[in-house]
């Protein structure tokens, strides 16, 4: 398996730190409102990479923290009067329900910020101690000069950096470029004691240290949004391998931005989407189908037209499943025949195509199309005369090549029973309000679909017609 490593801007062949067991740290999201759909591609692209390494055998320690203190959050907890642990409490929920909303698998663990405060202070002491950080009137920050690899995720020099950035005025810092580890108490905001007076964390030093304390000081992937690089991914690097000594992650991957309608998102361009804005048009399936049609390292365009090809896209493949179910309830050979063994042998190559495209740096777009060409070939060659047996082992392998992607899980059947039993509510309830004309035409359409509704003592039945 090969991972396109952003440290050394090249694939390299994937070797965990222990055998078959996987470090992963997701940087999450601020929680002062509900996450948009720029981060939802990432959070969608890397529980997509979670799933396929579980799918190839991984156990995977999956972390992904909850910012739950910094400036944006103080501002939103005092533009609504909240405190700031109270906003923290109903994004976080929030964020669940739109991540479960994207069919994302929970986390090993969401750390929040401020409930490691205990050692984010002990991590900034031992940087002290170790010379790669001072303190100014309250105020820790940490040296970048001194860490002399400063800039080698991004590529630049420190030189560089200091000329490309917006950097904070603060004639107290010793090097413009120093970035604050700990921030002394202002009024209104909260604050913690430490050995520096009251004050709260900088926002890289959150990362850093639940990394460690979870997941150990070298872990084997670090991954976010590209916009992550640098600073925030940078500091990180820098105030972990000047504290330990070691290397702070193996690889480091980055999912590329969104833009909509070919420009970047933005308040001020009114394309600003939030994650339940976009759930509320397109089921899960759609959006993944979407987000994962371009390869996680390529921009991503978003617009209602690539919406709809992806509606259309998951509609195609789930009436391929449709149609095998249906076919397995009218087929009258259990077993699998001789000459359907070659078959099976013709329907595993996909499989090793779908593994080749994903080891290749998680290659989804890709992944897709072999998905599409499996399906195509399931159409042409199963029929009324094929077994059961085959059939089960079809719909079973549409569906394995699925699940790494978040896909084409659910049963067409059940969907079906659903909506049948939701329009024989709509017609008892037309039929007691006397609207014998909707009533009619529910029965109507629902016999134009071959289903036969009978009226009994205990109430509606219906059946497929014969």
């Amino acid at each position: 398996m090969k991972i396109f490593n952003t440290m050394t801007r090249q694939k390299e062949e994937f070797v965990p730190i222990k055998p078959n067991e996987i470090t992963m740290y997701v940087c999450g999201p601020t929680v002062y409102n509900y996450f948009h759909i720029g981060n939802a591609r990432t959070f969608l692209v890397f529980d997509t990479i979670r799933r396929y390494f579980e799918y190839r055998g991984y156990k995977v320690k999956f972390v992904q923290n909850f910012t739950d203190i910094d400036d944006k959050m103080i501002k939103r907890a005092n533009e609504e009067n909240t405190t700031v642990r109270e906003l923290g409490d109903r994004y976080i929920e929030e964020y669940y329900k739109d991540a479960d909303g994207l069919n994302i698998e929970r986390a090993t663990v969401n750390p929040r910020a401020t409930e490691y405060i205990e050692e984010i202070i002990k991590f900034i002491q031992d940087l002290i101690d170790k010379g790669y950080a001072y303190e100014v009137d309250g105020d820790v920050y940490f040296s970048t000069k001194k860490f002399k690899e400063y800039g080698k995720l991004s590529g630049q020099n420190l030189d560089d950096l200091q000329a490309g950035a917006r950097i904070s005025v603060d004639e107290r810092k010793k090097d413009p470029m120093d970035f604050a580890v700990w921030k002394s108490e202002k009024p209104g905001e909260p604050s913690w004691d430490s050995p520096w007076g009251k004050g709260r964390p900088g926002w890289h030093i959150e990362c850093s240290c639940m990394a460690h304390k979870i997941l150990g000081e070298t872990i084997d992937i670090h991954a976010g949004g590209a916009d992550l690089v640098f600073p925030h991914h940078e500091n990180e690097i820098a105030q972990s391998e000047a504290r330990s000594g070691k290397p702070f992650a193996n690889y480091w991957m980055h999912s590329a931005y969104l833009n909509i309608n070919n420009k970047k998102m933005s308040k001020s361009l009114n394309n600003f989407f939030t994650t339940r804005e976009i759930l509320e048009k397109y089921d899960a399936e759609v959006v993944r189908l979407f987000m994962l049609s371009a390869h996680y390292r390529t921009p991503l365009n978003f617009s209602d037209e690539l919406l709809e090809s992806a509606k259309a896209s998951k509609e195609r493949l789930y009436n391929a499943i449709g149609n095998l179910e249906r076919l397995i309830d009218e087929v009258k050979t259990e077993n699998l025949k001789e000459e359907e063994k070659a078959y099976i042998e013709n329907l595993n190559s996909y499989k090793g195509k779908y593994i080749d495209k994903m080891d290749d740096d998680f290659n989804t777009a890709d992944a897709i199309a072999v998905i599409f060409d499996l399906i195509k070939d399931i159409n042409t060659n199963i029929g009324v005369d094929s077994s059961k047996e085959l059939i089960k082992y079809c719909l079973d392998l549409i569906r394995e090549l699925g699940k790494p992607l978040g896909i084409l899980q659910k049963s067409t059947i059940e969907d079906l029973n659903s909506e049948i039993e939701a329009l024989i509510e709509e017609r008892q309830q037309a039929r007691k309000n006397k609207n014998w004309a909707l009533a009619d035409k529910i029965r109507d359409d629902l016999k134009a679909r071959g289903i036969i509704l009978e009226d009994t003592p205990q109430g509606v039945r219906w059946k497929k017609a014969e």
